[in-house]
């Protein structure tokens, strides 16, 4: 494992030095994840952020009524043997 030493920026910023960012293919505005771990380490890691959308009862009942098969679609199945999972 290769160090570094970095100057901690009066605002609690940390620049990664240009070698490591292009070694590890990082480029500015990448998040990371930082972790302290029990020893007092600090470590950071590439991470994604993705976004978590939360669905109202309405926007779920859309879901569900686009998800619904035609009356085709529902013929098709029977003559082949197969039935909607989603009938009980």
């Amino acid at each position: 494992m290769d160090a570094e030493i970095v100057k901690l920026g009066k605002k609690g910023q940390l620049n990664v030095p240009r070698e490591v960012m292009e070694r590890l293919g990082l480029h500015g505005g990448d998040m990371l994840l930082l972790e302290v771990d029990e020893e007092g380490a600090i470590v950071l890691r590439p991470t994604g952020v993705y976004p978590l959308e939360i669905y109202s009862d309405q926007r779920l009942a859309e879901f569900a009524e686009a998800d619904e098969l035609t009356s085709e679609e529902r013929e098709r199945l029977s003559r082949a043997g197969l039935r909607d999972v989603r009938d009980r």
